[in-house]
């Protein structure tokens, strides 16, 4: 009599598996569809039908290894060439994990949907660790939130979810003539042997010894512009290929005293002139792009547009100076801090996410509190230890650190009770909050404050319903309203005793929301305001049309100004003085994993190894032509080897902790 598997059907478990992986293709579709339905005004410009093909046939390739990936367990437990395993109760529990596994991969998907046009990316492994440090409690509050103004998605995961349960195979079943057991090993085996290359195969991107595992910079060549690369991209694909992931690899583009003849990031004095001990303020203003001011866009819309920042817009007319090119070195908010108060520029990976966080690092506070005297302060009105703020401002040499906590127990203030129930206190109780501690300082004083009510979920106090302009997006009702805030701040300033002796700097940490052309390119999306004021200098006053500057500049600047005199590293250049077509931009493309260098009269973007493309900013403001062919070879070459001087600089200095002057 021969010996049988079971009075389980058995040879049925190869197509199933196969029907199995295609059920959740055609939910990676889905997603990738559901993306790109939700974030359609980043790409309607340029989309259409057969590209929009293309664009979903190259996303496959990167389907593949992510659906392989979380589905490797039930791949194994379904091929194995083991008789024992063919009954029900093994096939159930395969069920449950094929159900949660893939769930868990659609929710990445569906959640990225709302989350990338804030970052210009699909998330990376990165993202673990930059909430890392938020409460258990505020993230059911923040993804409560999230959940309830995106029913529809949520509606839509538990309908993906019910069909994975409800399609799976195989779910065996009784036959009359069993398998036997030689046969069931036979072609278990000759399954699992041809399964296994082909897996590699596909994980891999191909099956030649020239083909290298597939990364999210693949995902360029398949598209017309690196925003595209969201809609080829999966999630699961995006985390698994950046776990642990070195970011800074020092590149070997010249000499290194090739590179500090082109550029140093080590400043020296540059003048005799004696220390001015005037009071820093510092203020990073969330999500506060230019394309939300008047001031920088009166010819915006035929000159009709009047933006949502009228204080603002008035003190740079009345009093201030800024400037017309000025950029953000990142596009999170974790990236903004280390660039305005720190003079680090973003490569690759955020600071805070790096082994790099590690580093001795310096910084306004550090040089102004240790050396000058000062004392220092950073300001944020959320949990302390938010965002990694409370530690990067320990590690830069700010002395102390005023949070939701500190305010609560100020008596002078009503605690939770202005709290915005989801991130801070509300900006304009903080704000005043933040001024009362100022006027207790001993002075000269370096302070920072980082506002937090221009963010998603974008309400504004119920106290002030209706009472600002409600614009095309739901961010720029919170803008007038945290602008509204400003003017409350600086009203109490004003009558402050260290008022007239403060420089007071305005920035924001990264741009959101962008809606018009100009803004929406590679470029556009670093366009940050950088505004300077101080009430005691009215000779600090301006609209610098020429300079091209960043958030990295404003430590070297406010430096300068005070004619600090001992050596510091900062990577970028003092607005106010020596020429203006020194000036430079550096940053990072998180879409397309490359740099944008703006220099002179052109923005160079460089994957690299190699300019890829070049753009005439001033005069082509929607990067309609690319020039690369057509720039001055001698203006390329300058450009080209700066660029490289400051990246192979930065990386070194990074992986060698040499961010301070020993």
């Amino acid at each position: 009599m021969k010996r049988t598997s079971s009075s389980f059907l058995s040879r049925a478990a190869l197509p199933g598996i196969l029907w199995d992986l295609l059920v959740v293709y055609l939910a990676y579709t889905l997603c990738r569809a559901v993306f790109l339905a939700l974030n359609w005004p980043l790409f309607a410009g340029t989309m259409t039908l057969s590209h929009g093909i293309e664009l979903f046939g190259a996303g496959l390739l990167f389907d593949t290894p992510a659906i392989l990936y979380t589905n490797a367990v039930i791949l194994l437990m379904v091929l194995l060439p083991l008789h024992w395993k063919e009954r029900k109760g093994y096939y159930q529990v395969a069920r449950w994990i094929y159900t949660i596994v893939n769930s868990i991969a659609m929710y990445m998907n569906l959640m990225d949907c709302v989350y990338f046009p804030f970052t210009g990316k699909r998330t990376t492994a990165s993202v673990f660790a930059e909430f890392s440090n938020e409460g258990t409690g505020e993230m059911l509050k923040i993804f409560g939130g999230q959940f309830l103004s995106h029913w529809y998605l949520v509606l839509l995961a538990a309908l993906v979810t019910w069909a994975f349960w409800k399609l799976f195979r195989p779910i065996p079943s009784r036959v009359k003539k069993p398998v036997p057991l030689p046969k069931y090993y036979l072609l278990r085996t000759l399954a699992l042997v041809l399964a296994i290359p082909l897996c590699i195969g596909a994980i891999r991107g191909g099956f030649t010894k020239a083909t290298r595992p597939i990364t999210i910079s693949n995902a360029n060549q398949y598209v017309s512009r690196p925003a595209e690369t969201g809609i080829v991209l999966n999630t699961p694909f995006s985390i698994f290929r950046t776990l642990k992931k070195t970011p800074f690899v020092v590149p070997d583009y010249m000499s290194d005293e090739e590179a500090q003849s082109l550029y140093t990031p080590l400043h020296q004095r540059a003048d005799s002139a004696t220390f001015t001990p005037r009071n820093v303020v510092v203020l990073i203003l969330e999500s506060y792009s230019k394309q939300h001011f008047g001031f920088y866009n009166k010819t915006l819309r035929g000159g009709t547009y009047k933006g949502f920042t009228p204080f603002l817009d008035s003190l740079i007319t009345s009093s201030a100076m800024t400037f017309k090119y000025s950029y953000a070195n990142g596009r999170k908010s974790i990236e903004g801090m280390p660039s305005v108060l720190s003079s680090l520029p973003n490569f690759v990976e955020p600071l805070f996410l790096t082994p790099a966080s590690l580093n001795a690092m310096s910084g306004l506070a550090r040089e102004l509190g240790e050396n000058k005297g000062y004392t220092t302060a950073f300001f944020h009105g959320a949990q302390n230890g938010s965002m990694g703020f409370q530690a990067f401002a320990r590690a830069t040499g700010f002395q102390r650190y005023y949070g939701r906590t500190e305010y609560n127990a100020d008596p002078n203030f009503n605690g939770d009770e202005d709290f915005d129930g989801t991130w801070a206190i509300w900006d304009e109780e903080f704000f005043q909050f933040y001024a009362q501690q100022m006027s207790q300082m001993r002075e000269p004083f370096m302070t920072a404050l980082f506002s937090a009510s221009s963010h998603d979920p974008f309400v504004v106090p119920e106290k002030y319903k209706g009472r600002f302009p409600q614009g095309e997006r739901p961010l720029q009702q919170c803008i007038a309203y945290t602008d509204y805030a400003l003017k409350r701040f600086f009203e109490t300033a004003s009558r402050m005793p260290w008022f007239r002796n403060t420089l007071f700097v305005i920035t924001a940490d990264h741009v959101s929301q962008q809606i018009d052309p100009f803004y929406c390119t590679s470029l556009g999306n670093y366009c940050v305001p950088i505004i300077l004021y101080a009430p005691g200098d009215p000779s600090l006053h301006g609209y610098d049309e020429e300079r091209v500057v960043e958030q990295i500049d404003i430590m070297p600047t406010v430096l300068s100004y005070l004619h600090y005199d001992r050596p510091y590293i900062a990577f970028g250049r003092d607005m106010l003085g020596g020429k203006a077509e020194l000036g430079f931009a550096l940053h990072w493309l998180p879409e397309s994993s490359s740099y944008e260098y703006v220099w002179g009269d052109y923005a160079l973007q460089f994957d690299g190894k190699q300019v890829t493309s070049a753009y005439a900013f001033r005069t082509d403001s929607t990067f309609s032509h690319n020039v690369l062919g057509t720039m001055p070879p001698a203006t390329l070459n300058r450009m080209e080897r700066h660029m490289k001087s400051v990246i192979q600089q930065y990386m070194q200095r990074m992986a060698t902790d040499a961010l301070t002057v020993k």
